[in-house]
């Protein structure tokens, strides 16, 4: 094991200890019921759940594959985290009041009132394996090596101690548990992220670096523009970035159980809208606090390092102070910890309600909450299980955006088109499922190269992953659309209050309100990128 400071470990363990009793005081003496471990009791206010949603989606696959993507490519990559500031206002203005309004408790439970309950079935499956894979999966394979790379500990043995944690408290407290240590690890990480940009701004002087036009000299041509060029070897043109990336970030945002179920515990309508934007406003700090601090290692240390994975360790290590080590290791725990407890409390959620619920009506709250504890416990032991084949991608990176290419775009052409398209029917969901989940598993086989090295769809044809987004969404969608149409139409009254009265509805006030006061942030949201977009282009 590498030497650890004992100031350091003391912070470590400190922060641990913490989260374990916060997040099972929170629950202590209270009687647990469906609403309450699933939802919280549909009681949470908008500053917990932008908090929250940030949380569940910064994990250490974040903090390390972003520095890397910095130092490697530059601030292109911050594009994954500023588009997330566009999808994030659609699930506030648009997806959140139908959620809110039909008072679901999982997503699934909407598609079965918008088509059948076939299409929830098909949904609460692809909603799992997503949990599982991604989420957990990918989420622990990431955080050990980081752990292995930093105190020496096995790959095996971090896997085990950082289930076994964020599985004790998520499985005795639910939802409730989950938000409120995801507010305080939100807290934490972005404190963390801040301190270490701000030491490696002050090692610029001693590298002879005062000024912006210097930096902007010391680091790699276009390295620090977020909009793609004709030049940049990262992949990402920006035909990809505005064609994949919603195909992706409808789904991850907008459509995905382990995120969205926050926006199901709001207790207000106006929670449920506020908070994604504040999640939205949170969002457009990763490029400032993850990105670039990638971009100052090259810098500082394109010398020493020959890995890009290795960046974020680096930086760590060469410039943080005894003590501050031990608070970015916490803020690693806490990005780590808050995405897997989102994904097992949202695997309960889809077990419990959508599967074994449906089956068996009769299921009392007090089984559905022992049913919902107990699906925690096996998914957490299947994923620690998959997450070492993780090695087998060239990345972790590349892990995910496989992943996600598989599972998104069938989800997010049945959420959007049944939002917005009145005439879809639960047969162009049933087809569009099935279609586009088997299109999506040829591809990925295709390019995952079980024997030699060769990617047929990404090396071999040149279409990147974000683009296989694309034309898989394509494809989905005109399955959906034609499947639909040669079906009957479905019960335009049954499904009224699941789809949109006009494209624009969503700028129409609410009942009893004088001023759009979510329209009025978003505009701003909006005029905030468009600013940023301009200075770094």
């Amino acid at each position: 094991m590498k030497a650890i400071s004992i100031i350091d470990l003391t912070v470590i363990v400190a922060y641990i200890a913490g989260i374990l009793i916060v997040g099972i005081l929170v629950v202590r003496k209270k009687t647990l019921n469906t609403d309450s471990y699933f939802l919280a009791n549909r009681s949470l206010k908008w500053p917990v759940i932008g908090a929250a949603l940030f949380a569940s989606n910064i994990s250490t696959v974040h903090l390390v594959g972003l520095a890397a993507s910095g130092f490697r490519d530059g601030l292109v990559w911050g594009n994954f985290e500023w588009m997330a500031v566009l999808t994030l206002i659609i699930l506030g203005l648009i997806f959140s009041p139908f959620y809110y309004k039909n008072k679901i408790a999982t997503l699934p439970e909407f598609l079965e009132i918008r088509y059948n309950g076939i299409t929830r079935t098909c949904l609460a499956f692809l909603a799992l394996l997503g949990a599982l894979f991604m989420h957990i999966g990918v989420s622990l394979y990431a955080g050990a090596v980081v752990f292995e790379h930093f105190f020496g500990i096995d790959v095996y043995v971090s896997i085990l101690l950082i289930s076994f944690i964020t599985a004790l408290y998520t499985v005795i407290g639910g939802l409730q548990s989950v938000v409120v240590t995801e507010t305080i690890q939100t807290v934490i990480l972005i404190g963390g992220a801040f301190v270490l940009t701000a030491y490696g701004f002050m090692a610029l002087p001693e590298h002879g670096i005062n000024s912006w036009v210097e930096l902007k000299a010391a680091a790699k041509p276009e390295q620090l523009s977020i909009v793609p060029s004709a030049q940049n070897t990262s992949g990402l043109t920006w035909q990809a970035i505005l064609l994949g990336y919603p195909v992706l970030g409808i789904w991850y945002w907008c459509a995905d159980q382990t995120i969205v179920q926050r926006v199901l515990g709001a207790q207000t309508l106006k929670d449920a809208k506020i908070g994604p934007l504040f999640a939205a406003a949170i969002k457009i700090l990763p490029v400032f606090i993850f990105v670039f601090p990638g971009v100052l290692g090259y810098v500082l240390f394109k010398d020493i390092i020959t890995d890009a994975n290795d960046t974020f360790p680096m930086l760590i290590t060469q410039l943080l102070p005894t003590g501050l080590k031990g608070l970015m290791a916490a803020a690693l725990l806490a990005a780590l910890m808050s995405t897997i407890a989102a994904a097992l409390n949202s695997a309960g959620t889809l077990v419990s309600i959508d599967i074994v619920k449906k089956i068996r009506p009769e299921t009392s709250d007090k089984q559905q909450v022992f049913i919902g504890r107990a699906t925690a416990v096996i998914v957490m032991l299947i994923a620690i299980s998959w997450s070492p084949l993780i090695a087998r991608f060239n990345s972790i990176f590349e892990a995910i955006n496989i992943l996600l290419t598989v599972i998104s775009p069938p989800i997010t052409t049945v959420f959007v088109l049944g939002l917005f398209w009145k005439r879809g029917n639960s047969q162009g969901a049933i087809a569009t499922f099935t279609g586009g989940f088997l299109l999506g598993l040829v591809a990925f086989l295709l390019d995952f190269p079980v024997v030699g090295n060769t990617k047929i769809i990404t090396d071999t044809l040149g279409i990147s992953f974000m683009m296989q987004a694309w034309w898989l969404f394509v494809c989905c969608s005109a399955i959906y659309i034609v499947t639909s149409l040669l079906t009957p139409e479905p019960d335009y009254k049954k499904i009224e209050s699941c789809t949109m009265s006009s494209p624009l509805a969503f700028l129409k006030n609410e009942d009893g309100e004088t001023r759009n006061v979510p329209l009025i942030l978003s505009g701003l949201l909006i005029l905030i990128m468009v600013l940023l977009y301009s200075f770094f282009s």
